[in-house]
């Protein structure tokens, strides 16, 4: 509201009045929002940086407390162990899906992929130390542990890499210590040794030579060497737009893990105190102590052994007993309070990370399926991220060094890198309540069968060939299980068949007279 003042301020000054009326609002915003204002109670910390300048700051000690507490506390263990057992678990499998021009799965394609793929993933790194499952855990762990995790594409024959493999395709492993935080060059567009254009997306890393952390070699800043960014494919954790490096899942959990450690060890030792410490005498001033026992310095010797009898204190003398109120009984409580904090800032369940599964059905399923969501957005990532990209460079490769034999007409070349990826799946609870939830959902054609066995972990194809078999197989041998419907059917038709025709033959040649519909009845001649 302008009042009399306002209106012959603006007379003489309007730029004097815009002010005037620029701090009232922002006065009103401040007084809108209670957090904005600022009090003697409450402590207000805030950063006005960017991502970048944030994690420039903090983002190397994050990363080396974390693999401190991944290497000596069991707890940090167990939230990085739930982490990489949800989101990758025993591997990520590919189903290629190519398909022809008819919109129909090209079969011969998908075997060869297949067939390629088996023999690939023995050796997919270049150490040919990692299967291809082991892989993925060990880069989980350091995306989840670290906050980032590089690898490089090393593609083609040449002398100084055997891939192992029949496709020239390998992967290198790069630990984020290879990417110095310290690299910054504002011309060139380097920011943590990562090189952006104009938009911010990368065009090249630079990577040390050599582990800076290796205690047999020095390595300076400028032992670096520049990789093209579609060589290197970099995971990380963000919580900022356009943030450079990434930080650990740990970040926001720190100093809880670190608390909970000092807290337990703390209780530890109170524990051993105690048990340490039976009991003291208390004695008078003017007690005797002649007739008692005693060591050079004066002290009073007295043998303890369980079940003892204090049958040889001197007048005066009284035992008494320490109290230590270990193990605290408030302990368990407090921890699993401090672990469920955990599991909400690491994306983890506390059941999990806890090994505590107790409560209802519903209780757990309820837990299942909201966690569920949690693992499955971190596993969209990882994929599209790491997994897409290595299978569809794996192609490539295998056309390039001619593994894949394509035929000429009737493919459908958009379709050629495509593929179904499936990681773990929620797993059943009540089994039987779940089997006939997904047998309904089929018969009502909310579900496809292929759909299901995805779900599950399986390769929908696999699965029907295998079927198949086993239904030739049972066939052939004569068997009928309980799963075999349509033998089952077939027999039970083809016996009732067989029964009546018997029925028929033995009325029609007994002689016996049967009345027809006018009432008589035919005999024999």
């Amino acid at each position: 509201m302008v009042n009399i003042l306002d209106k012959a301020i603006e007379a003489v000054s309007p730029e004097a009045a815009v002010r005037r009326q620029t701090a009232r609002k922002v006065l009103e915003v401040q007084r809108a929002y209670e957090a904005a204002q600022p009090s003697r109670l409450r402590k207000r910390k805030t950063d006005a940086g960017s991502g970048d300048a944030i994690i420039e700051r903090a983002g190397e000690s994050l990363r080396l407390q974390a693999r401190h507490l991944d290497e000596n506390h069991d707890l940090a263990g167990g939230v990085l162990d739930c982490l990489v057992n949800n989101v990758v678990g025993r591997g990520i499998t590919v189903e290629p899906q190519v398909k022809l021009k008819n919109g129909e799965l090209a079969k011969p394609i998908n075997d060869q992929l297949l067939e390629l793929w088996e023999e690939w993933i023995r050796y997919p790194e270049v150490t040919w130390e990692c299967h291809w499952n082991h892989l993925l855990r060990i880069v989980a762990r350091h995306w989840f542990r670290d906050g980032e995790v590089l690898l490089k594409h090393v593609e083609g024959l040449s002398r100084t890499v055997d891939h192992g493999t029949i496709v020239p395709y390998s992967l290198e492993l790069i630990e984020a210590d290879f990417l110095p935080f310290e690299l910054n060059d504002q011309k060139k567009g380097i920011i943590h040794g990562v090189e952006k254009n104009a938009w911010r997306k990368p065009r090249a890393y630079y990577l040390y030579k050599e582990h800076p952390g290796n205690p047999h070699t020095l390595v300076l800043r400028q032992d670096t060497k520049r990789i093209d960014a579609d060589k290197v494919m970099h995971l990380k954790i963000t919580k900022r737009i356009s943030q450079t490096r990434g930080v650990s899942v740990f970040a926001n959990v720190l100093t809880r893990l670190e608390d909970i450690k000092d807290y337990e060890v703390s209780e530890r030792l109170a524990a051993k105190v105690a048990a340490s410490i039976c009991a003291y005498i208390r004695k008078s001033l003017d007690g005797p102590t002649s007739g008692v026992q005693v060591d050079d310095t004066g002290n009073r010797l007295m043998k303890m052994q369980p079940g003892m009898i204090f049958d040889n204190l001197l007048p005066g003398e009284e035992v008494g007993m320490i109290d230590s109120n270990r193990p605290n009984t408030m302990l368990e409580q407090f921890r699993n309070s401090q672990m469920r904090a955990i599991a909400a800032g690491t994306s983890t369940s506390f059941s999990s990370i806890s090994k505590d599964y107790n409560g209802t059905y519903s209780a757990q399923r309820q837990e299942l399926v909201e966690q569920s969501v949690h693992y499955a957005v971190l596993r969209e990532y990882f994929i599209e991220r790491c997994v897409r990209p290595v299978w569809e460079r794996f192609v490539d490769m295998a056309i390039l060094s001619g593994q894949l034999e394509l035929p000429k007409t009737k493919l459908n070349p958009r379709t050629l890198k495509k593929a179904g990826f499936q990681g773990p799946v929620m797993p059943w609870i009540d089994p039987q309540k779940e089997v006939t939830a997904e047998e309904k959902a089929v018969a009502a054609g909310f579900k496809s069968r292929a759909q299901v066995i995805r779900e599950r972990g399986g390769n929908p194809q696999d699965t029907f060939e295998q079927i198949k078999l086993e239904r030739e197989e049972e066939d052939d041998a004569g068997i009928i299980f309980s799963t075999n419907v349509n033998s089952k059917t077939t027999n039970e038709t083809k016996g009732d068949s067989d029964a009546s025709e018997s029925k028929e033959g033995s009325e029609a040649g007994n002689g016996n007279a049967q009345p027809d519909e006018s009432g008589d009845t035919d005999t024999d001649d």
